[in-house]
């Protein structure tokens, strides 16, 4: 018989009109040039035996001379039109039927309602109407994320459930594995989309996939824009007459910072280019901000308030 179109649109020889419909969206859609973009020579042989499989046994008439005398017969033309199993049909009787081979990206305009080449803008992937399947909502997943990760980056690897269609159409669970790419600087509420990762869901194009970064609090640092901001306890003695402060960045480095100044309740020290990288500034981060809470002491001896006294400049009552 040459090429087995029921087998190439995944049906059976009692295939009904609604089952090749059905078959030749979800094929056409998985195997349509514009989403192959890695293997598009491979996807556009398969798209143009996929559109001519549905040409044929969509169409009575060419279905008919198919079952009875195969491909190559269809198409040169050469097969008994005398048969009475092809009487009534044009052509029959006589040596007048041609077979016409369709253009595959017609077929698929028709079949979705869309202008030709039409598909990357089409309500397909769009989500629109004019009839044509919708695009199902999307699927948002949390992705907590630590402020170490978001300072210095990450790979996430994630395996996700979802349900597709199998080659005879029924709905499965498959289980997958997505790779994450965390890039230094982003912020809580940034998006990674996988396209058309969702489960399937009836007359609807699968959904995409979409993990939201969450930002995991951090026992140290709290990020404040691209600023961080650390708040740091000092004895009333350092913020008068000044100390040194270590602190552990979130790469792992260690800062020392002298403190010089007399340090007033409320004081904010800003190092510059110590906070979280700028996403969208390769090279440039933020300010880290240190906020200085002094602690007083609890009680003070009268030998103790007559010295602070003197050294203050007021004298002793």
């Amino acid at each position: 018989m040459g090429v087995d179109y029921y087998n190439i649109l995944k049906v059976s020889k009692n295939a009904t009109d609604e089952d090749l419909k059905r078959s030749y969206k979800r094929l056409a859609m998985k195997w349509h040039p514009d989403k192959n973009g890695e293997n598009k020579k491979e996807a556009e042989a398969k798209f143009k035996q996929i559109s001519e499989a549905y040409d044929v046994l969509s169409n009575a008439h060419k279905r008919q001379i198919y079952d009875l005398y195969g491909e190559e017969a269809l198409k040169s033309g050469q097969f008994d039109q005398a048969s009475p199993t092809c009487a009534g049909h044009p052509g029959a009787g006589g040596n007048s039927f041609r077979y016409k081979s369709r253009d595959a990206d017609d077929i698929f305009a028709e079949f979705f309602g869309l202008s030709k080449g039409g598909f990357k803008d089409s309500p397909v992937v769009a989500g629109g109407d004019r009839g044509t399947p919708r695009k199902a909502a999307p699927v948002e997943n949390l992705l907590p994320c630590s402020l170490e990760e978001l300072y210095k980056g990450s790979k996430r690897k994630m395996q996700i459930s979802r349900i597709v269609l199998d080659d005879t159409g029924k709905p499965v669970t498959v289980e997958e594995v997505l790779a994450i790419h965390i890039k230094p600087g982003w912020k809580k509420g940034t998006k990674i989309t996988f396209p058309e990762k969702g489960d399937y869901e009836p007359g609807a194009a699968p959904g995409d996939l979409v993990f939201v970064v969450e930002e995991k609090p951090h026992p140290v640092f709290r990020r404040d824009g691209n600023d961080l901001v650390v708040h740091k306890k000092i004895s009333l003695l350092d913020a008068l007459t000044g100390s040194t402060i270590s602190l552990t960045t979130l790469d792992g480095r260690e800062l020392t910072i002298p403190v010089t100044d007399v340090i007033k309740p409320g004081h904010e020290q800003v190092i510059p280019n110590e906070g979280m990288p700028i996403s969208k500034e390769p090279g440039k981060k933020g300010n880290l901000r240190i906020k200085f809470e002094i602690k007083f002491p609890s009680r003070l001896s009268s030998d103790q308030k007559s010295e602070l006294r003197r050294v203050l400049g007021r004298p002793a009552e």
